[in-house]
């Protein structure tokens, strides 16, 4: 069984614009927008149709949790800095003017923070609103009271703008704050960090936007990556169906095609002129089978093999051992398909007077085995049969056939005597199917 002078070459595919693939992936191949390539383009979750919409999508969510952690340490600061606050706070009217203006500011604060799913997005759409911030900023620093260590709650106005609204917003509203602080409690330091906090909420809204830029392309371009995978799937899949089904009988349609050229004997004629059409009819069947496998939904129901070995088998020894599971129809067909391509390199490449096909049930792995006592494998074993030899895709089909369903494949000699042996073993946990189902 020479695998060197395995079946022939594989058809050529079309692109991966063609109508064939444009039917079996048709979110796959998806066209790109103008001027991005000829690369099929994915269609992303609704509302991210692109990666600027993933990026504000993400900036959006990072800003609207920085903004509530901002809140939630403003709440923090005034339960820290409300009672030392408090101490330096005369005696009488001011403390009590400065007790009820905590409680309010610090009421209003948790009311914020909880609430912040519905205000924080009123926040985003409405610049304005920031005031009313700043004016709750700044009851803490009524009356006014040199020092009070309420002053450094103001610096959340300015952070606010700055996450939210970006730098124009958060410089009013920075020296705004500023202002208010100088004028009310004193003091460089509170002053300068108004000012440094809404620089730092700019600097962390730009970074949160590159940051949401990058994560959309990723997004986007794992996205074509797979859309990119699961077409070349799709064509590797054409290939070897194409491969194991019409490519193999149009061969023999062509050789009984010569051989009725070169025959002049009329009954000889006649013979080879039926066998031509039973290849063309059997082409033409193929052609619809394969056509419907494209549109067959993908929860057939389960196969049991013994009837699909000997319909495969002809000509061939089958042996069973054990009882061999219902299998699902997608590994079946794997499982069958690997067999015929070397039950057919067998008969004719091999020579052989002996072919045999073994189907085993054991503990843990169902074993497919098909053997001859042909020529056996050609110089340089399976690897002489690669893609880029001399247009060989039987073996590379097997191959790829086996690890769909996660088995594993041997093609070597026979160890009995001459000849070659294509053992499949794949794992019961992958023969898994429903109870009870039947198959064809």
């Amino acid at each position: 069984m020479p695998l060197a002078q395995g079946s022939p070459q594989g058809p050529v595919l079309p692109p991966v614009q063609g109508s064939t693939l444009g039917l079996a992936l048709p979110s796959a191949a998806a066209a790109l927008p103008p001027g991005q390539g000829s690369v099929p383009g994915p269609a992303l979750p609704p509302g991210q149709g692109s990666a600027s919409d993933v990026a504000v999508g993400l900036r959006a969510n990072a800003l609207q949790a920085l903004g509530r952690q901002v809140v939630g340490l403003r709440v923090g600061v005034i339960g820290l800095a409300a009672p030392p606050a408090l101490v330096r706070t005369g005696p009488g009217a001011p403390t009590y003017l400065a007790c009820g203006a905590v409680l309010l500011v610090f009421a209003l604060s948790c009311a914020l923070f909880r609430g912040w799913e519905r205000f924080g997005p009123l926040l985003t759409r409405h610049r304005p609103l920031l005031a009313v911030d700043l004016g709750l900023c700044g009851l803490l620093l009524v009356p006014p009271t040199p020092g009070s260590p309420l002053a450094f709650v103001s610096v959340c106005t300015p952070l606010l703008a700055g996450l939210l609204h970006g730098r124009p917003t958060a410089a009013l509203y920075a020296a705004g704050q500023a202002a208010v602080v100088a004028l009310a409690a004193g003091g460089p330091l509170p002053v300068a960090l108004c000012v440094l906090a809404g620089a730092a909420g700019t600097c962390l809204r730009d970074l949160l936007t590159r940051f949401a830029a990058a994560g959309g392309v990723l997004t986007e371009t794992r996205a074509r990556l797979a859309a990119a995978g699961a077409v070349r799937a799709e064509r590797e899949r054409l290939a070897r169906e194409m491969h194991d089904s019409v490519a193999k009988t149009l061969h023999g349609l062509a050789l009984a095609a010569d051989a009725l050229a070169r025959t002049t004997d009329p009954a000889a004629v006649r013979r080879r002129a039926e066998s031509v059409a039973r290849g063309a009819r059997r082409a033409a069947a193929e052609s619809r089978e394969l056509l419907t496998d494209l549109r067959r939904h993908p929860e057939a129901p389960a196969v049991r093999l013994p009837e699909q070995l000997r319909r495969i088998a002809a000509g061939a020894e089958l042996r069973i051992t054990g009882t061999l599971p219902v299998v699902p129809a997608a590994v079946a067909h794997h499982l069958l398909a690997v067999a015929s391509e070397a039950l057919e390199n067998a008969r004719r490449h091999a020579a052989a007077s002996y072919i045999g096909i073994e189907a085993a049930a054991g503990p843990a792995h169902l074993t497919l085995t098909v053997e001859d006592d042909g020529r056996g494998l050609p110089p340089g074993g399976p690897a002489a049969t690669s893609p880029g030899s001399a247009g060989h895709y039987g073996l590379p089909g097997m191959a790829e056939r086996a690890a769909a369903i996660g088995a594993r494949l041997h093609i070597g000699p026979r160890p009995t005597g001459p000849g070659t042996r294509v053992r499949l073993s794949v794992p019961l946990a992958a023969l898994t199917a429903p109870a009870g189902e039947g198959g064809p």
